[in-house]
């Protein structure tokens, strides 16, 4: 009951307009004071403070800061460049050319609405311009820039693993497969609706073009195949990996591009540290919020009663998948995770569920929660990018939202497609 009564007023004073991080501290004040007196707000500064303090962390500003020196820098536009020349002439033309960019893009940020942000003024510039709908534009830009939390590195998996204690690079690994499962659903929606709807497509790319474009965006496309490759091969860390990111992006910007100015840099500065702001805030607040929870023993009672059930792994993963879901209508998806995971993880170590299988679900479930109103992050970015309503963006994104949901059910009753490369690498 404790539970159901602590959720109840999280979200009373979500639908109150009040921000999420405002709602979890509100809460657990009020439940810290009702039921165990003062003495504990005295905990607030230091419990929010060192919910913050993890190494790994830092990784969050530096792949923020990766994302916008990319999209300033001119490397977002390489890269949608050479994405064209290898699929643009697949039905869906653009579309299809957006998935691949946003793909390739993944293995840089990190970072959904950073990805949103740049390709989604690429791609609402010219795709309507070669007969696109701009909410069809605006939809598969938003709901294609999703692939990147999930295709390494990843913001959410270094929020994960920091709570949990698993590894960092094997989340990485993990997010192979599940991302471009993402990306192949996505294809195949791209595919049926241009042709239901007589979207064009560009001729198929001569050779030449392709390896123009390859050229051109070539150091682009080694900026992953560094990351990943340091991260597996053990030369640097995540987190090392993230300045890393940041340092190759501004020295293309700068020097090989030029489209990065000196006057840029404070711009892109303050954009990165609002953002970071944002989510660090999240995170020190939903720290004194868990902390309510494992003060109140919740996971243990939450344990009991799901094993007084008599549930399986199978049904606790069904359970699991339905609250994020739900949660991911209201919340944000690093709020989800900081929230859910210290209540979910004793759980999923009873049932012998892999941490690493079970991380992965939860970032796909997050991914869904970002194109759905009344929050979703990427949703409102491409109804401000592209200045479509935001229910009738959301209508027109419901076949990806179908395909993502797909392949989280996939990934969650199948662990060995998100096991198999880890365990390669093991």
């Amino acid at each position: 009951m404790l539970a159901l009564a602590i959720f109840f007023v999280l979200v009373f004073f979500m639908f109150a307009g009040i921000p999420v991080a405002i709602s979890m501290g509100v809460t657990s004040m009020i439940f810290f004071a009702c039921l165990d007196g003062l003495q504990n707000l005295t905990m607030v500064a230091q419990r929010m403070y060192s919910s913050t303090t993890g190494f790994t962390l830092l990784a969050i500003p530096f792949f923020i800061m990766a994302g916008n020196l990319m999209n300033t820098g001119g490397v977002t536009t390489r890269i949608f460049r050479f994405a064209a020349s290898l699929v643009g002439h697949i039905w869906g033309g653009l579309g299809q050319v957006v998935i691949v960019a946003a793909v390739i893009m993944s293995g840089m940020c990190g970072a959904a609405v950073a990805e949103a942000a740049g390709l989604g003024m690429l791609a609402m510039k010219a795709m309507p311009e070669r007969g696109f709908d701009r909410r069809f534009t605006a939809a598969i830009t938003g709901a294609a820039a999703t692939i990147g939390p999930v295709v390494p590195p990843s913001i959410p998996f270094v929020i994960y693993g920091s709570i949990t204690g698993v590894s960092i690079g094997q989340l990485f690994l993990a997010g192979f497969l599940p991302g471009f499962l993402m990306a192949a659903a996505m294809g195949v929606a791209v595919y049926f609706i241009s042709r239901h709807r007589g979207y064009p497509r560009q001729e198929p790319a001569p050779v030449r073009e392709i390896l123009a474009s390859f050229k051109e965006a070539f150091l682009a496309l080694m900026c992953p195949v560094i990351i990943i490759g340091g991260i597996v091969s053990g030369v640097f860390t995540p987190t090392e990996a993230s300045v890393i990111a940041c340092v190759y992006a501004l020295f293309l910007g700068l020097f090989v591009y030029g489209e990065i100015k000196i006057a840029d840099l404070p711009r892109i500065g303050w954009e990165t540290t609002l953002f970071t702001i944002r989510i660090m805030f999240i995170i020190s607040v939903a720290g004194f919020f868990g902390w309510l929870l494992i003060h109140q023993t919740i996971p243990q009672k939450v344990i009991a009663e799901l094993t007084a059930l008599g549930t399986g792994a199978n049904v606790f993963m069904a359970i699991t998948i339905f609250v994020l879901l739900v949660l991911g209508c209201f919340m944000e998806g690093i709020a989800i995770i900081v929230i859910t995971v210290p209540v979910f993880m004793p759980i999923v170590c009873q049932y012998g569920i892999d941490p690493v299988h079970f991380g992965v679900v939860n970032i796909l479930c997050s991914m869904v929660g970002l194109l759905t109103p009344p929050v979703g992050m990427c949703l409102y970015t491409m109804a401000s990018v592209s200045g479509e309503g935001i229910w009738d963006l959301s209508r027109e994104l419901l076949p990806y939202i179908l395909g993502i949901f797909g392949v989280t059910l996939l990934c969650a009753f199948a662990p060995g497609i998100v096991l198999w490369i880890p365990r390669m690498f093991a």
